[in-house]
């Protein structure tokens, strides 16, 4: 077969997989919440006296619960069973999405504490969880199958804004978090149905795992050998950069097209090509990640969002031009995470991809946590969105560069038996 060509047998095989997958990124706390954030800054500044700079801090307590939603999960999946937790996770998500509409309100603590305990609660329905099945499932259309995957963000940015916006002004603010928690609902049934693992009986540190937890294929680096690689820290510092711009870009898009003149609908409907160039960015770049040099197709695309930054900072009001802008933060941003996610399996196997992306993901939530401060006080101290522009613009220039260090990719071991 040419390296051109896809071999589906492994979609054949795992599109069950695949899909639940699909759905599972696609309502992700910190998916959901970031995409859809934008439009719920002006109802909860009518509601409650909130302002702008200081509502940019609930991104920062999401991120810091996510923070320790992914040190424990992966722990929690090992001793407990990945499915069992998945499905408990969603179920105390929906919970805690109806309590937020009776929680949130008054002082703005309430709102940054909803945001912080609700990916605590549902650790285990994060992203972390879906690309590690999607990994143990795909090996020869890895990065493809990721990119599919993780293209649930993409629905998610470009259909959440509208819907949310349309559930605000038909109803109230608390409409989105009833409609979130009816869709974690809807997914425990088909989690119970369809969510297993490959039948394989992997070695970590010379030891074997019980029949009850072949979780991780058979080879790959452990933990700590991947925590003292250089290039873990390069993988790091490099995405960390770009996630930083693009969580300032997700959630403050909207807010800048409105400033620019546009209606909360027309902003919101400028702010779908996110979504829809998110997708085309991860199918392309998957493809391309399984056949050419993995850090220079990373570099390639995530350097698009520094030309979108350019094109706000010209002051564009057009149309068409401000759509190609949030165009190419999609572009970038739909590349990153299946580019973290491809990079960390790719580089140190998957023997302990659980923990060392659950690190990773620590660290770029951490980063992703900061960046809402940071672009606070630069609206605060600017009174506009140019300075945290020309940060995106810089950060978005620099991690791409950082990961043509990487080198070329070691090869681990054969695929696991499969049931």
């Amino acid at each position: 077969m040419s390296k051109t060509q896809i071999n589906l047998a492994e979609f054949k095989r795992s599109w069950r997989i695949l899909l639940l997958s699909v759905l599972g990124i696609a309502i992700s706390i910190n998916a959901v919440l970031l995409y859809g954030f934008g439009t719920l800054v002006g109802p909860f500044e009518e509601s409650f006296g909130w302002s702008r700079s200081a509502q940019q801090a609930a991104i920062t307590f999401l991120y810091g619960g996510a923070v320790i939603g992914l040190q424990a999960v992966g722990w929690l999946n090992v001793r407990f069973g990945i499915q069992r937790v998945t499905v408990i996770s969603l179920l105390l998500m929906a919970t805690g999405y109806l309590a937020c509409t009776q929680f949130i309100g008054g002082s703005i603590w309430t709102l940054y504490l909803a945001f912080a305990l609700l990916p605590i609660i549902g650790m285990g329905a994060l992203a972390v969880t879906w690309t590690q099945l999607i990994n143990l499932w795909f090996v020869e259309n890895r990065g493809l199958a990721l990119a599919i995957g993780l293209s649930g963000t993409g629905i998610t940015a470009a259909v959440t804004p509208n819907i949310m916006a349309w559930s605000i002004e038909t109803f109230s603010w608390q409409a989105p978090f009833v409609l979130l928690a009816g869709v974690n609902l809807l997914l425990i049934p088909l989690s119970l149905l369809w969510f297993h693992l490959p039948q394989s009986k992997p070695l970590v540190s010379g030891k074997a795992r019980g029949d009850s937890e072949h979780l991780l294929p058979v080879d790959g680096v452990s933990f700590r050998e991947g925590f003292t690689a250089p290039k873990f820290w390069i993988c790091n510092l490099a995405l960390c950069l770009v996630v930083s711009a693009v969580v300032g870009l997700v959630t403050n898009t909207i807010p800048i097209l409105q400033d620019a003149g546009f209606a909360s609908s027309e902003a919101a409907f400028i702010f779908s090509f996110f979504g829809v160039s998110l997708i085309a960015g991860r199918m392309v770049v998957g493809y391309l990640l399984d056949r050419l040099w993995p850090p220079g197709v990373a570099a390639c695309s995530l350097v698009l969002p520094a030309l979108g930054c350019l094109v706000l900072l010209s002051g564009a009001d057009s149309f068409v031009l401000l759509a190609i802008a949030v165009a190419l933060f999609g572009l970038g941003a739909g590349a990153e995470f299946d580019i973290a996610a491809f990079l960390i399996a790719r580089y140190f196997g998957l023997a302990d991809y659980g923990r060392l992306f659950g690190f990773h993901q620590g660290l770029i939530t951490v980063a992703s946590s900061l960046a809402p401060l940071m672009f606070a006080v630069m609206y605060s101290q600017s009174g506009g969105y140019d300075l945290m522009l020309f940060y995106c613009t810089a950060a978005t220039l620099l991690g791409p560069l950082l990961l043509l260090w990487l080198g070329r990719p070691p090869q681990f071991g054969a695929r696991p038996a499969l049931a």
